[in-house]
């Protein structure tokens, strides 16, 4: 037995040699043999083509039958990118539905993120003085509601005495354009004015049920902006208090070998983020203040709820604060004249240049730059996907994105945190 098995051993290393060594296979000959003798001379080796049978020319790497191989390689490039691009579509349009169905969470929760990156410094300030973490979290939290309630009591108060002599004033100011119509170069009669007068009654009577089908709605969208306020608290709440115990327990759900990756694009876009809130709070202050000491200046009416207009109009770049500014200026319009509108007015656009090129480069810094095409595509989007809160929250995820993305696409590899234990595989 032994015998037998070292012999069968013994053939098995002979026949593999031999497939080893063995040479490749000849050409494949022609069918059809010339007849009569061989022509003198060197005889020609070029490859022969069997009657009837297809040349075989060589496929290229990236295609996988000769089908393929017939197809223009540009065409074919074409056609992989246009249905990865159509799969994710299909996939962002699938998160907007899903998004636009539950948008009564995920706009909460996005204001409360925000929120959180506003405060965090506040609570790690009182931890640093030896405060329990819910006991900071809670008096952070209620310091910012009582701060924010007694500003909205001040701007009500202010503006609730101040409507009735404005509204005289804007009574004023329509008389002088029915006036300016009547003998300037326009003409109207009054037969036009009254005629005018008598459409715009007719437009509002036969609208009348749109406008009670629009405050219904409000009160339909009072009740969910209740129902986020509660959210927004709660969530700002647990965010600072377990914000960095919620983030572990997400990264810990990623495979293994991401998990360093994504926890570093992770901070860095939270760090981004708490930049951009931070620096975007301080350059609506200063404009506030620029703006509200003109209009004091000017005693213009109203001047404390225009600047608390123009802080929070501050908040969506480029365009809020563009907006409140011509609030600001047609308020002085209708108060105290054209003068007074047009000093405003360029007091609004220095305030503007100055913040634009002065103070968000100096305060954001490039960390959080973003180019304002970026910056207006963002806003259009959010505005059509979630209103005044989507353009609100446009810029800042942007700016969450650009970091992210950053962070992951670089190559290098996150530090060792100093806890960690490494394991050779071997003794050096």
């Amino acid at each position: 037995m032994r015998g037998r098995l070292r012999r069968a051993y013994e053939s098995g290393r002979a026949s593999s040699r031999a497939r080893r060594v063995e040479p490749a296979a000849a050409p494949e000959q022609s069918d059809v043999a010339p007849s009569g003798p061989a022509a003198p001379g060197p005889a020609t080796t070029g490859p022969a083509t069997t009657a009837g049978r297809e040349s075989s020319t060589p496929l290229h790497p990236s295609t996988a039958s000769r089908d393929d191989a017939d197809v223009p390689h540009a065409l074919r490039i074409g056609a992989a990118w246009s249905w990865r691009l159509i799969a994710i579509g299909i996939v962002a349009w699938a998160l907007l539905r899903i998004v636009g169905t539950i948008r009564i969470v995920i706009i909460p929760l996005a204001i409360a993120l925000l929120l959180s990156a506003l405060l965090a410094p506040a609570v790690g300030w009182l931890l640093k003085a030896r405060f329990p973490r819910s006991l900071a979290t809670g008096v952070v939290l209620v310091g910012g509601l009582v701060a924010v309630i007694g500003t909205l009591t001040l701007v009500v108060n202010e503006f609730i005495r101040g409507v009735p002599e404005l509204s005289e004033k804007s009574s004023q100011g329509v008389r002088q354009i029915q006036d300016w119509l009547k003998t300037g170069p326009l003409h109207v009669s009054d037969s036009q004015l009254n005629r005018y007068i008598d459409e715009a009654q007719t437009w509002i009577t036969g609208n009348s049920k749109t406008f009670t089908t629009s405050a219904l709605s409000a009160t339909a969208t009072l009740a969910e902006v209740l129902t986020g306020t509660i959210l927004v608290l709660f969530a700002t709440f647990f965010f600072l208090r377990d914000g960095n115990k919620i983030w572990r327990f997400l990264v810990r759900l990623l495979p293994v070998a991401a998990r360093w990756k994504v926890d570093d694009a992770g901070r860095a876009s939270w760090s981004t983020l708490g930049a951009y809130v931070r620096a975007t709070v301080l350059v609506a202050f200063i404009d506030a203040v620029g703006i509200g000491i003109f209009l004091v200046v000017f005693n213009v009416p109203f001047a404390f709820p225009l600047a608390a207009l123009v802080f929070l109009g501050a908040f969506i770049p480029i365009v809020g604060a563009a907006l409140s500014g011509g609030v600001a200026v047609l308020v002085a319009l209708v108060d105290s004249g054209p003068v007074t509108a047009l000093i405003i007015l360029g007091a609004v656009i220095g305030v503007q240049q100055v913040e634009g090129h002065v103070l968000q480069p100096l305060i954001m810094g490039r960390a959080v730059a973003i180019h304002p095409l970026a910056v207006i595509i963002g806003i259009a989007a959010g505005v059509v996907l979630a209103g005044i809160t989507g353009a609100l929250v446009a810029v800042p995820l942007i700016a969450v994105l650009n970091t992210a993305i950053r962070r992951l696409a670089a190559r290098t590899v996150p530090d060792t945190p100093p806890d960690a234990v490494v394991v050779a595989s071997q003794a050096p």
